[in-house]
């Protein structure tokens, strides 16, 4: 990879993780402590919290108009996500050992900490649920497509692409057929040694 171009990533993860630590800070200011992928609030944060949430009731009767038209076109959607979800699942469980390429952890892209948020009625937590299930999915099926491109077709692109993945920018340069099987096989080989490492047990 062009030294210039890595020294950029660098510097973006170093921005990622400043962010990280700003929104951990923030999340220290509400009282919220994680235990084993559970969110903890302390009692006096949660009676607060329900000071603030809508009775179901109220929130349903004085919906925007809007919304309730929008509820027969989004709910639906849920059907073909989660066949998209079954079938890059099967889809990385079968090819992907065949290839060498790591597995994707699914359980990394889902989150749902929002129904611990006692200032949100049942429906709300259920939209919340929704929302981060359909984001999870996109991110989860980002990355198989990506490792996917990775090994089959690591070539950027002559135009500018729109929020790029990962690993893209490690990608042989577009029109450079002198290195390109020289690429491919570094890059294939970087692939293998990503699933060495999560083979090998823990040290």
């Amino acid at each position: 990879m062009n030294p210039q171009i890595q020294e950029f990533l660098d510097r973006i993860q170093q921005l990622e993780a400043a962010i990280e630590q700003e929104a951990k800070s923030r999340r220290q200011k509400w009282q919220a402590d994680f235990e084993e992928h559970k969110v903890r609030f302390e009692k006096e944060v949660l009676a607060q919290q329900k000071r603030f949430k809508a009775g179901l009731l109220g929130y349903v009767l004085t919906a925007d108009w809007r919304h309730v038209l929008c509820v027969p076109f989004i709910y639906p959607v849920l059907v073909p996500m989660l066949l998209l979800d079954a079938l890059i699942t099967l889809y990385q469980w079968v090819c992907f050992p065949l290839c060498g390429i790591p597995r994707v952890q699914r359980s990394a892209y889902f989150v749902y900490d929002r129904t611990h948020l006692a200032y949100l009625n049942w429906l709300e937590k259920i939209n919340c649920a929704y929302c981060s299930y359909g984001n999870g999915l996109m991110a989860y099926g980002r990355e198989v497509v990506a490792l996917t491109e990775k090994y089959w077709c690591p070539i950027k692109h002559a135009r500018r692409r729109m929020q790029a993945h990962a690993h893209y920018h490690g990608f042989a340069d577009y029109g450079d057929a002198e290195n390109y099987r020289a690429e491919l096989a570094r890059l294939r080989e970087e692939l293998r040694q990503m699933g060495d490492s999560e083979a090998a047990p823990p040290a």
